[in-house]
């Protein structure tokens, strides 16, 4: 019963923390536009942000590990809420700055790096006390309360910073963070007696673990090409005239498929090969966003949205599956950790030429291209993932002969 009140604390401030950073997500831009003027410099945050997070694999390859504990996350918790708190502090005071940004910024994704794969580190290994199967299914659930944030929290925030209320939802996710880490003190840690000095790599974590880097593969294309979802639906809807009409409707439709998605996934991977449930899912996805592209209505968005919402999430919990089974400890931190900078490195190339290429070949054509690579690398990761397979086979087969007859000489010999 322990295991699963701490779990449940666990999600419980994962969610909450969530659930407040997409309504900050909304004042943000706002607070500091009306205090610097600025509009370059209401991305800095953000920015930021994703530099520790993108460079981890080199500075946090042991800080990562010494998040294995409830009380330890609490305190890199701790300080990303000072990071946060930061912000509307100097806004009060009237000396908010692009310096101050970018170091807030800077500490926050130091934050992330550590406590993103140490929280959902945590999660599986109490999922691993609870029960068998228990991992995979706190991961898919946090998932879950993700997108459940991803689905409400901008329209909830849309409505407070109607009502005047900017400042105030930044400070609400500075104590939703803080709360989020007092509600994980009670989470003991699961040491390793014969544990590593120095802690694996993530490469060295993916030796013998081909399916994960193949997992990590379809889903690093899928972060890649996403902007053609998120930036070409925008362009799309300004082109046609409906601005935010189709991102809306895109998005929607996405939030209530990875909501239904959630709750018949586990089902879904417990019947299937993980890498294959992760292909299929991720070419799946590209199929729609070709859909997108061709028929270009909201309705069709819409649909074709739920669908890919529904497969992704799928996709992740073949991955989660992947990685719990096969990892513990310091290997499953290091993992997840990696996971974290294959998703924000992919998401963050592709912001960057996403632009050019819808100005280049239109929001439309950029929907259809992208999904095309998208489902063309997963058929091939999916198609050599079952050489490699049927190799495997084929090798233990040809051991039979051999282990029969020293089978045979040793009862001979008897």
């Amino acid at each position: 019963m322990r295991a699963k009140a701490e779990a449940l604390a666990l999600l419980a401030g994962s969610g909450t923390a969530d659930f407040a950073f997409r309504l900050a997500q909304v004042a943000l831009p706002l607070v500091i536009l009306r205090e610097t003027g600025s509009v370059a410099a209401t991305g800095l945050v953000g920015g930021a942000a994703g530099i520790p997070v993108l460079l981890s694999p080199w500075w946090a390859r042991k800080a990562r590990q010494w998040v294995d504990s409830g009380p330890r996350l609490a305190i890199v918790a701790c300080v990303s809420a000072l990071a946060l708190a930061s912000v509307p502090t100097a806004a009060v005071l009237q000396v908010l700055s692009p310096a101050l940004l970018v170091l807030s910024g800077l500490l926050l994704g130091c934050g992330d790096a550590l406590s993103n794969p140490g929280r959902s580190a945590l999660l599986a290994d109490t999922g691993d006390r609870w029960g068998d199967g228990r991992a995979v299914l706190l991961l898919t659930w946090q998932d879950g309360l993700r997108r459940i944030g991803m689905l409400l929290g901008p329209s909830a925030g849309a409505f407070a910073v109607a009502a005047g209320f900017t400042n105030e939802l930044l400070w609400v996710e500075a104590f939703a963070v803080a709360a989020a880490g007092l509600l994980a003190c009670t989470v003991q840690p699961t040491r390793a007696a014969d544990a590593p000095e120095l802690p694996p790599s993530i490469r060295q974590s993916l030796q013998g673990r081909r399916d994960v880097l193949y997992g990590w593969i379809v889903r690093g294309t899928g972060c890649v090409t996403w902007f053609a979802f998120t930036l070409g639906l925008s362009v799309l809807g300004e082109e046609r005239g409906k601005p935010g009409v189709y991102l809306a409707a895109g998005m929607t439709g996405y939030g209530v498929g990875a909501l239904l998605g959630t709750t018949i996934s586990l089902a879904v991977v417990r019947r299937t090969k993980p890498v294959v449930a992760a292909s299929v899912a991720w070419a799946w996805m590209g199929l729609c966003w070709v859909g997108m592209g061709v028929w270009t209505t909201p309705v069709v968005v819409a649909v074709m949205g739920a669908l890919s919402g529904v497969t992704v999430v799928i996709g992740i919990a073949a991955i989660s599956m992947l990685i719990t089974r096969t990892s513990a400890g310091a290997e499953r931190r290091t993992l997840l950790s990696g996971q974290t900078v294959v998703v924000n490195a992919g998401s963050a190339a592709g912001l960057l030429a996403g632009g050019p290429i819808i100005g280049a070949v239109g929001a439309a054509s950029a929907l259809v291209g992208s999904g095309i690579v998208t489902t063309l690398i997963a058929v091939l990761v999916l198609i050599r993932s079952g050489q490699r397979a049927s190799r495997l086979s084929n090798d233990d087969a040809a051991q039979i002969p051999a282990i029969a007859a020293t089978i045979r000489t040793a009862k001979s010999s008897q």
